[in-house]
């Protein structure tokens, strides 16, 4: 059964610097998949929204990212083994989304 969690990442940046961000530190974040493979991680973008999956584990994690002025909203569907983990998986990308996006 999978499990759907959403993440909401404020951030000072504006859409356009938070895409740039994103854009170069997603393969970074998807480096960090439990059993996952840089073959195997797909993403495209339709305006400021980008579609995305990853394998981890022989499973597959698929999601979607609006990026927005004022925020990132994550929503991402973990299957099966990897639904049972979905809070450690939210506090990390939660974590490692905001030094992403933090104003520096």
């Amino acid at each position: 059964m999978s499990k759907p969690i959403t993440i909401t990442i404020s951030h000072q940046l504006g859409a356009v610097e938070a895409r740039r961000r994103i854009e170069t530190g997603f393969a970074q974040l998807t480096a960090q998949i439990p059993g996952g493979k840089a073959d195997q991680v797909h993403q495209s973008w339709d305006g400021d929204t980008m579609t995305f999956s990853a394998v981890a584990m022989g499973q597959t994690i698929s999601g979607a990212m609006d990026v927005l002025d004022d925020m990132v909203k994550l929503d991402i569907v973990l299957p099966g083994m990897l639904g049972m983990i979905a809070g450690k998986i939210r506090d990390q990308l939660q974590k490692r989304g905001q030094l992403l996006l933090e104003k520096k």
